[in-house]
């Protein structure tokens, strides 16, 4: 497959990444996955649907594009442990021609619960100047295929959520 080119696979659903499974290093003194490496996971998954957009290292190295997460929300919902295999499921939420608005959960991939969500606002970086700029035309339309074929799924639940306490 080219960089450029979107599988069927995404138009189907949310982008499924690899099943991965949790290093032993990343278990933290209360014996369950320590909350720095959710990051770990949903970056791999993005590394993956970046590759299958065009955005990956390919598209690094010849093209001298890439992305930056600009912003990021972490829930953390149900405690995983070493041994647990997990899987990414990513939405893309929204774009337009310089962002990528996406929401990913991170689950047990034998049992299908929900540990871990996080929604991100990407920013595409023209590497030889270090700035946001659009991204090229041919990435936009692999973009928008997904984004609609996405937005024709039903909203992943706590898309949207804001961190707050209650007031008294």
């Amino acid at each position: 497959m080219s960089d450029n080119a979107v599988p069927t696979t995404q138009e189907a659903g949310p982008f499924l990444s690899q099943v991965m499974q949790i290093e032993p290093q990343w278990i933290d003194y209360n014996g369950h996955l320590n909350m720095a490496y959710y990051n770990v996971m949903f970056d791999r998954a993005i590394d993956q649907i970046w590759a299958e957009l065009g955005i990956g290292p390919a598209y690094m190295k010849e093209r001298q594009g890439s992305t930056f997460t600009a912003e990021c929300h972490v829930r953390y919902l149900r405690e995983i442990h070493l041994g647990d295999p997990v899987q990414v499921a990513v939405w893309l939420i929204a774009a337009d021609e310089k962002r990528l608005h996406t929401f990913e959960e991170l689950r047990h991939a034998g049992e299908g619960w929900v540990s871990a969500t996080s929604e991100n606002m990407s920013v595409h970086i023209d590497m030889t100047k270090r700035k946001v700029a659009p991204f090229p035309p041919d990435i936009q339309a692999n973009i928008a295929r997904v984004l609609r074929a996405h937005a024709a799924l039903p909203q992943p639940d706590g898309l949207g959520r804001a961190i707050g306490m209650p007031r008294k």
